[in-house]
């Protein structure tokens, strides 16, 4: 959220159970829906595996995968562990289910970093 006011967006957060995107950013002059992401995930070739898809979460998953789509949100925005950031038009983003960051393929919607994420502990 603080990318976004620092570009000068008012923040909204959306109501409702399962909700198409995290936040909404109005400029003034356009109104940008944003799916956030998070990885933690390295693969061996340092690159970061960012998940898109959801099923769910916890026990609550009805076996019903929701897909990442430009129908759904205008702006893919992901954080990684290290403090990189990336603001993805969503008819950008090749997949459904899932990206590979940190290399050549998305480089140029990679933004300024922020702080790292703190380390958490898997339930």
């Amino acid at each position: 959220m603080a990318w976004f006011v620092d570009q000068g967006a008012k923040v909204f957060l959306p109501f409702g159970h399962s909700p198409d995107v995290d936040l909404i950013a109005d400029f003034g002059d356009r109104i940008v829906r944003v799916q956030v992401k998070t990885s933690r995930c390295v693969v061996p070739t340092g690159r970061y595996a960012v998940q898109l898809s959801t099923r769910g979460g916890n026990q609550s998953w009805t076996g019903v995968v929701k897909r990442f789509g430009a129908a759904r949100c205008d702006v893919l925005f992901v954080c990684l562990a290290d403090g990189r950031r990336w603001h993805i038009p969503a008819a950008h983003v090749e997949a459904n289910t899932h990206i590979m960051l940190g290399g050549p393929k998305y480089a140029e919607f990679e933004v300024e970093s922020g702080r790292p994420l703190p380390i958490g502990h898997a339930a």
